[in-house]
């Protein structure tokens, strides 16, 4: 690229850096660049199918593979219902979330990540805001920053960082949106784990050079991130904490069918080419 005479200095950093670029409000910045995708670990003992699971571990995340996304941003958290409720206001065609009556925000849930919506509704809302949903690899790069972490803060399990599940008969429930501070991710998202499951862009397919026989893969679902507040099965002690830190790594993958609404399923909205 070349530049006019006597362009001030600045200026060039701005147009060959996106330096000035404003950051929309609510939401962050993810730079440019590569990052590692997935996982290939193997669960060579089956543990997963053992405890009653559908997949082995690992399986719908290999191979790891270096993905190189362009600048984009995504919101530091979950849509609120505070938020989803202007949308449901300017759209009298829309449906509200099943658990608001006579289409009102839950009074004391205002700063609650919405839940019951489905992926069309997900993807209607951050379109009404000139945004979109994130695709499966901005969410991920999202989550674990460059050097792929195993969690948005870090490569050990702390389950005070995340609104996830304590024992296998706490359902749960929400929590307000940024409750947890410390579970930041590199970029300065929240709550990327716990709280709600978020739909993102994608449909759920094998990666690139995928080697496992993922039945749900032609099942026609939507994929989704970050696991929720909800219980992930009756397992025994340590059993169901090992269950839990596994399912909460950022690269764990989700899916749904794309009308489906449920409790624990809710999203973010992202921006960017």
């Amino acid at each position: 690229m070349r530049f006019a005479p006597g362009l001030p200095i600045a200026l060039v950093g701005c147009l060959t850096l996106g330096a000035c670029a404003t950051v929309p409000k609510g939401m962050v910045k993810v730079p440019a660049g590569p990052f590692v995708m997935g996982s290939s670990q193997t669960d060579e003992d089956l543990e997963a199918v053992s405890l009653g699971l559908p997949e082995p571990w690992f399986a719908d995340e290999r191979p790891a593979h270096t993905v190189t996304l362009p600048t984009f941003y995504i919101d530091r958290t979950e849509v609120t219902n505070q938020a989803y409720g202007a949308y449901v206001a300017a759209h009298p065609e829309a449906s509200a979330p099943d658990d608001w009556a006579r289409r009102q925000v839950p009074p004391g849930k205002e700063d609650h990540p919405v839940a019951y919506v489905t992926w069309h509704h997900a993807e209607h809302f951050c379109r009404w805001l000139n945004k979109r949903l994130p695709t499966e690899s901005e969410w991920e790069k999202a989550a674990r920053g460059p050097d792929g972490l195993a969690y948005p803060w870090g490569n050990a399990f702390d389950r005070r960082k995340a609104n996830v599940s304590k024992g296998p008969f706490d359902r749960g429930h929400t929590e307000p949106v940024g409750s947890h501070p410390d579970g930041a991710s590199p970029y300065g998202a929240l709550d990327m784990i716990g709280n709600v499951w978020e739909w993102v862009q994608d449909d759920y397919a094998p990666y690139p050079g995928n080697d496992q026989p993922v039945e749900a893969f032609h099942g026609g679902f939507k994929a989704m991130r970050g696991l929720s507040f909800e219980a992930v099965g009756h397992f025994p002690p340590p059993t169901y904490g090992e269950v839990v830190a596994k399912s909460a790594r950022a690269a764990f993958r989700g899916y749904d069918q794309p009308l489906a609404r449920l409790r624990d399923v809710g999203f973010r909205c992202a921006k960017g080419p």
